[in-house]
């Protein structure tokens, strides 16, 4: 099946880590024709990723993003649409945690991480993005959600139910303008965001699952491409959960 995403521009933001969501689905895109900018406040591992893009024979580009910063992303977006003149897909896929631990232990420093990089990061990313999906009124835009309702990290899950709301009003906002906004809610898998977590709470979640594993970045990559493409012509505003609970 012709997905046709050769020659479009995909940004995807988060993809710098090596074990990531981010990575495999810029590879993916990259794989069925799409240049790619792979964005990261992990400028090293970006550029890594941006090196396996280019070895499939597509335009890539690394660059370093703090999206929680306001002005980081405004400059990345600037700087990517001076060089390349648009962006055609956004993959909002950047997140962050702090560390496993009870709400009532948690920090105003926690709270600020959990919902500045993964709520208001892709709301900084989508609202660089926008003006100039609208001008050419054609562009792709999916956000990253999950973890939600997981005991331990729960600001965290409340800022990617908050992300889903935001999907949902904003795919009603620009959908007549050609722009398709939709989602993603990965399972729980062995990324960055939890490699660090204990082996018990890795097993269980596993253990959890009806196929007695975690999610793995090939199980999301595929979701995200089919979402970017243009065969998605009639999906707004939608969440596929990718799990096995």
């Amino acid at each position: 099946m012709d997905l046709q995403l050769k020659g479009k521009i995909a940004l995807v933001t988060g993809a710098g880590s090596q074990i990531g969501y981010g990575k495999s689905i810029a590879v993916a895109l990259a794989a069925e024709g799409c240049n790619v900018i792979a964005a990261d406040i992990d400028v090293s591992g970006a550029r890594k990723t941006a090196a396996e893009i280019q070895d499939l024979g597509c335009r890539a580009m690394a660059i370093e993003v703090d999206v929680a910063d306001r002005n980081s992303v405004n400059q990345m977006v600037a700087s990517i649409l001076d060089q390349w003149g648009t962006i055609d897909i956004l993959v909002n896929n950047a997140g962050a945690s702090s560390k496993l631990k009870p709400f009532v232990q948690m920090t105003p420093a926690d709270w600020d991480t959990d919902l500045g990089v993964n709520l208001i990061g892709q709301m900084n990313v989508a609202h660089a993005v926008l003006p100039g999906m609208l001008s050419q009124k054609y562009g792709r835009i999916i956000n990253v959600s999950g973890g939600q309702g997981i005991a331990n990290i729960s600001i965290y899950g409340a800022a990617k139910a908050g992300v889903e709301a935001f999907t949902q009003a904003l795919a009603r906002e620009v959908g007549s303008s050609g722009v398709i906004v939709n989602g993603i809610a990965p399972g729980l898998g062995e990324t960055g965001l939890v490699v660090n977590a204990p082996r018990e709470f890795l097993e269980a979640n596993a253990k959890n699952s009806s196929l007695g594993r975690l999610c793995t970045p090939e199980d999301v990559a595929p979701v995200a491409v089919f979402l970017a493409s243009d065969v998605c012509s009639y999906m707004a505003g939608q969440f596929i959960r990718i799990n096995a609970s």
